[in-house]
């Protein structure tokens, strides 16, 4: 599974389990969150990043990486990490959150906005007499009366048809709105789709990613209803608390957002790199009776290519027909699950490394490091592409970054005599070290219920890609000796 997946898959739980034992979740959800990246350099396919640098390496007339042949640094590194996440969250992690208050998924405080019918009974009432707080749960923000008279809320407000009211709750008061006579949530009011069956409707979380387009604009600007097909129900920004219109809100990196809408709609977000779900999708039942078929053809094809009976591309082929045959999927199924825009990105970092190779970019670099730093020895030379590597992975993806570094390190070691496979390796290893910063995809879910702040991931994240550097270092010429015979 990719480290986004997994980490989806145990927020909830070690959420749940932080609650239990009455500890603070941010103690746990960051050390979750870096836990599901550390094992990247264990195989060929624990990240797609080894798949692309398997890729270049073949281009430049190397072998491609064998399935276990990075876990002599990757399990080391595995190891040693995890040791640090415990010492590190017992020392360093603050508790930014009680267990008692951090809601789990689905029960997260949201920004929303409620219409007050003509027939309501509420109308004439004040606030207190609405009893929204404590029938409801809710807690009143700001008051929009017409189009441009905005009112604090004060007890002896009385409301009136037509308001629209700014409150905060969780989802499961604001969906009892439903059930109230006279008010309803404006979104749902206003835009819903009179064509979409009930039964049909999904209630989701998602979470904005890094390069969103959303981010930085209103849901109005972008036409999120039109584009997507989907309503906005609530807002939650990491604990803030949003004033404006949903509408009229700009969104930002890490905005969790409830959405209804069709639940085809909504499983085309997760082939969208603009959203990341992360609350529960009821989908149909899992086809629990071809679990043992596809277990079983999962093990066959990583121990054909593990042991070199075929190769990699050619074993996943043979078990993805196995897996059609069997009817462990279909081929529809199997369609939809392809990350499209992941396929595109890599195909157009390959391209983008042939042209440095092709145009004599990659040599005039190396050259120019060959003729700056070739005297400074192996040692320095990993330990700068390294850095590199590290340090393009934060605004870039992990893929370009390697892409970027690799031909320029190949060629270096070319024109200095020594060993590219060793250099490629150390580059494979750095480019999964995305911890400095939270807009890594498995940091970002865990960036707003552990209530972290940026400097957290850099203060956590630098001593763990320090440990890895060491490690790296130390294995690396040592499993691909730097020097060629």
């Amino acid at each position: 599974m990719s480290n986004t997946a997994s980490t989806a898959f145990f927020v909830p739980v070690v959420i749940g389990l932080a609650n239990r034992a009455k500890i603070s979740p941010s103690k746990l959800l960051l050390p979750l969150a870096f836990s599901s990246i550390l094992t990247s350099s264990v195989t060929l396919i624990s990240t797609s990043t080894n798949i692309v640098v398997s890729g270049l390496m073949q281009r430049y007339q190397m072998k491609p990486m064998g399935m276990f042949e990075l876990a002599p640094v990757g399990i080391p590194i595995a190891i040693v990490g995890l040791i640090y996440m415990v010492f590190a969250s017992r020392r360093w992690l603050r508790d930014r959150t009680n267990a008692e208050d951090e809601p789990l998924f689905g029960l997260r405080p949201y920004m929303t906005e409620v219409l007050i019918l003509p027939d309501s009974s509420l109308v004439g009432k004040t606030l207190a007499e609405s009893k929204l707080g404590n029938e409801l749960d809710l807690m009143v923000v700001r008051i929009a009366r017409g189009k441009s008279r905005y009112l604090a809320p004060r007890g002896d407000m009385r409301i009136q048809a037509e308001d629209v009211i700014l409150v905060e709750g969780p989802t499961k008061e604001i969906l009892k709105i439903k059930d109230t006579a006279g008010i309803e949530i404006r979104p749902d009011v206003e835009l819903a789709d009179p064509t979409v069956p009930e039964t049909e409707l999904g209630l989701v979380e998602v979470i904005l990613l890094p390069k969103s387009p959303l981010i930085g604009r209103t849901l109005k600007g972008i036409g999120f209803r039109e584009r997507y097909g989907l309503q906005v129900l609530g807002l939650n920004r990491h604990g803030q608390i949003v004033r404006e219109k949903m509408s009229q809100v700009a969104l930002h990196l890490g905005d969790i957002l409830l959405i209804q809408g069709s639940r085809s709609n909504i499983g085309a977000l997760s082939e969208d790199n603009t959203f990341r779900i992360i609350g529960a999708l009821d989908e149909k039942r899992p086809n629990i009776k071809r679990a043992p078929y596809a277990l079983a053809i999962f093990v066959i094809a990583m121990g054909l290519a593990t042991f070199k009976v075929v190769s990699f591309p050619v074993a996943v082929i043979l078990g993805a027909v196995a897996a059609f045959l069997t009817r462990c999927i279909t081929p529809d199924e199997a369609y939809r699950e392809i990350e499209w825009k992941a396929v595109i990105l890599i195909a157009c970092m390959l391209a983008f490394g042939a042209a440095m190779e092709q145009t004599g970019t990659a040599k005039y670099l190396a050259s120019l490091i060959v003729k700056g730093a070739g005297h400074l020895g192996p040692t320095w030379l990993l330990s700068g592409f390294f850095a590199l590597t590290v340090l393009l992975t934060q605004p870039m993806s992990n893929q370009a970054a390697a892409v970027v570094v690799l031909p320029v390190a190949v060629q270096t070691a070319s024109q200095l005599g020594l060993n590219p496979r060793c250099f490629a390796m150390m580059i494979a290893v750095a480019a999964s070290c995305s911890y400095l910063t939270p807009l890594e995809p498995s940091c970002l879910m865990v960036y707003g219920p552990g209530r972290y702040r940026f400097l957290d991931f850099l203060k956590i994240g630098s001593i763990l890609t320090v440990l890895i550097y060491v490690i790296a270092i130390v294995l690396v010429p040592r499993v691909w000796p730097v020097r060629l015979n």
